[in-house]
This record gives C-alpha cells, structure tokens and sequence, in this order.
C-alpha cells in the first residue's frame, strides 16, 4: 500500500525534480551544474533534471539520467536528507516510468545512460526487485543497449542481485562510513556485514563470468563494467590514514574499480553529526581522491603515504609532493637513468610522461625544455629531478625550502610558456625568486599529473 500511494497524484515532471534532487549527494559520478532552459525556437534545453556526467573507461564523457527509484525510506541515517524522519517531499516512479524517461532522454540525445538508485521502500528484497523489473524492461521490451549503473540494495535477496547483474554494466554497494563504529552510530539500520556481503557476490560473479566467457562466447557478461562504491569524508572523526587504508583494503579484497570520496553535507542538521565551521571538507575530499589515484596507478601503498603518527594529509601538498618532500634521500632522480618505478614517484611526472621519457631517452639526452614538452610539470618536479647529472638550478634538498617554494606565491619560481625560468639565475642568488606567479594549489582535478 505505501508504494500504490506512493506512486498516485504527481505528475511525471513532479517525480523527477524530486527525485534527480534527492539523487545528487550520491558522487559515483558527476553533475554538470548547468541549468539552461528552452527558449521556444531552439531544439533542447539544459534544465537541472537529473542529468549528470561520468567518464567512460576510454576517457569519454558521458550523460547519465541520475535518478532515485524512489526515496521514500524505512531507515533513519542521520545524515541522509531521505531518512525515514525527515519531512521531505517524498515520490516514487514506477518501472515504466523510468524506462519512459530513461527512453524520452535518449530519443533527444541528452543522455547515454542510466544511473539507478533508491532508497529503502518496505524492504531491501522489495526495493531490489523494483530495480529488477526496470532493468529487465529497459533492456528486454525497450531493447535499450545504453549504459546503466544500479546501486545494490544491501540486505537484498542475493538472487535478485545476480539477476540485475546480467542486465547492468555496472553495480556499486555503498560503504557509506569508514568503520563499523560509524555505522552504529549514524546508520544504526546498516551492518557493515550487510555491505560487504554483496560487494563479494559482485566480486565472485565477475570472477565466474570470466570463466564462463573462456568456455562459451555467448555466455552472458555479469556486471562488466565492474563494482565501485562510496565513503563520506568528515561525517565522523575517522582520519584520512583509517579512510585511506580501508580504501587500499577494498581495491585488494573486492577488485573494486573505484572507491568514490563524498565531503559530508550537513543536510538534516541532527545533533549527532559534527559541525564543520569551514563547510564541507571539498579540499581534503580532493587529498584522499588524488591519494588514491597514487594507489591505484602509481604503485604506492597507503603505509607510505600515513601513518598513525601523521594520520591527516597536509592540505598545501598534493600526497605525491607532500611524501616526497618526507623522503628526499631518495632525490634527486636522474632522468636519463632512473626506472619507470622511480620516475612515478617523482612529483609533476604522470603515468603517460613517465612513460614517454622512457621512450625518447633510447635515442636522445633529455634536457629540461624536453620534459617541459612530454608533459612534464615542471614547477614541481625541478627540485626532484636532474638531467645530465645537472639541476635545472640550484636546489637545496631541503624540505623547509622545498615546502616554502612549493607553496608560496611569494618563493615559488618562475616560468615562461616554453617551461624555462624567466631570467638567468645570478651568482648570488639563493635558488627561490622574489616575483612569482599566483598561489599554484588550487584545487585541481584528481586525475590531473600528481
């Protein structure tokens, strides 16, 4: 009977600003912020309707329809705006009409796929096998061959979870908080057990599937775009160490394709949650993602990065400068020598640079205007690097003054277009320059050179 009611007197437009609004603190991907509306002689329109960007694995960006099947909820997480005691608008669709939407969207070109989440309504097992019979219809009498993500329900019955499986290209079980204390004590009705038990179904399907696939090319892919899942950063006291490890823990454990970071938004105001007089923590979100992108591509294990006596990144440095900053007996590295390894540890130096000096050195003495050209990014990887046995300038292997230049306006040096220093370093002067450029750490993009 809740969900009959649920669904009657809201207009399909009503559902889904309701909806695409309730959907948006989930960050398995992102929203693209634009809110341009029809102006009645051009051909479509970008209001906010819960469309949303993600990237593909190739690197393409694609739109993806955002949506809550529905939020009404059975359970009372303290920091979700969709909890059973928030009084919130509440709505619901039907399976058809998010196959109708997800279809519309499409016909007029606004989106690729579909993104699929919901709260709790009635039970896990009912609630999942609503999401089933959307999936089964998109694919099945829609004959939709889109991209589509569904959030599993923890709790589920396993054998809807397998059957949603074959039909999505990507399923994701929200952590939500660090540790099981957190959970106990702002989602009292999860259990980290509840979590983890679908995250390793997933684990074992796509595992089975790739068995399956070497003895019947026909057999059906489970879930080929692989299982990701979510943290809340600052909604309880666990440190960036804790968050970091458990991170590492899943990537060995589950095979998860990615671990998403989400800044705690204080949403319901509860007493429990904390009070983050700074807003959100966007910049220390934007720490653990550029960490974990050294996890996962850099060959760097999170002991090195934290430890317990260090728990917390420094918000100046990005991990790669702020570990190597802490180890400099392992600097400078010779570019014309050193190992794809120890060119990755090397701060301003990415995968795809790295690799290429390993490349052009087989028939070419590097120099610092080459780097600049392969993509090297200079302002950070001149303290670390030499070419030729010769520092760009000289450097002191000092971690104050790689700190203070790395970080100061006022100390950082100075570069032209072409990656070279704007003017000739003197014999007096004492390796930093007085005139510089603007504060350089902002925030950056987490798949940006590290």
């Amino acid at each position: 009977m809740q969900y009959v009611s649920a669904i009657r007197d809201q207009t399909l437009a009503r559902k889904l600003e309701i909806l695409a609004g309730a959907a948006r603190y989930d960050v398995a991907c992102t929203s693209s912020g634009v809110e341009r509306k029809g102006d009645g002689r051009n051909m479509g329109n970008c209001e906010a309707a819960g469309i949303c960007h993600s990237f593909s694995s190739d690197g393409r960006c694609i739109s993806l329809l955002k949506i809550l099947l529905t939020n009404h909820c059975i359970y009372d997480c303290k920091y979700c705006q969709n909890r059973c005691s928030d009084d919130t608008p509440r709505a619901a669709f039907t399976p058809e009409e998010v196959c109708t939407l997800t279809m519309e969207f499409y016909r007029r070109n606004y989106i690729e796929g579909l993104f699929l989440s919901s709260g709790i309504l009635q039970s896990p097992s009912f609630t999942m096998d609503l999401i089933f019979q959307t999936v089964w219809l998109l694919r099945n009498r829609y004959h939709f061959n889109g991209y589509i993500h569904v959030k599993v329900i923890p709790g589920a019955d396993p054998e809807l979870i397998r059957l949603t499986g074959f039909l999505a290209d990507r399923m994701s079980v929200n952590l939500e908080l660090p540790t099981a204390e957190g959970l106990r004590t702002l989602a009292p009705n999860k259990h980290r057990k509840n979590i983890l038990t679908p995250m390793r179904q997933i684990q074992n399907g796509i595992a089975d599937n790739g068995n399956d696939l070497a003895l019947y090319r026909s057999a059906p892919k489970f879930v080929s775009g692989g299982q990701s899942t979510q943290i809340i950063v600052g909604a309880t006291p666990e440190s960036d160490w804790q968050i970091l490890n458990v991170a590492e823990s899943l990537y060995r454990k589950f095979d998860l394709k990615r671990v998403f970071y989400s800044a705690f938004v204080n949403v319901t105001q509860d007493r429990a949650l904390p009070v983050l007089a700074g807003g959100p923590p966007l910049l220390r979100e934007h720490r653990l993602y550029q960490a974990d992108w050294l996890l996962r591509f850099y060959g760097f294990k999170a002991s090195e990065l934290l430890d317990e006596k260090r728990p917390f990144f420094n918000v100046l440095l990005d991990p790669k400068e702020d570990w190597a900053v802490r180890h400099l007996e392992e600097f400078p590295v010779e570019i014309g020598k050193a190992s794809l390894e120890r060119l990755l540890r090397v701060p301003g130096i990415g995968v795809k640079s790295a690799r290429r000096i390993v490349a052009a050195r087989r028939s070419a003495n590097l120099t610092f205007q080459d780097l600049k050209k392969i993509g090297v990014v200079l302002k950070r990887a001149v303290y670390f690097i030499t070419c030729g046995g010769k520092q760009m300038y000289p450097v002191r292997l000092d971690e104050n003054d790689i700190v203070r230049n790395l970080t100061s306006a006022r100390d950082r040096v100075r570069f032209g277009s072409d990656g070279m220093t704007y003017r000739q370093i003197s014999l007096f002067d004492d390796g930093s320059f007085d005139r510089g450029l603007s504060m350089e750490d902002r925030i950056i993009s987490a798949s940006g050179q590290l």
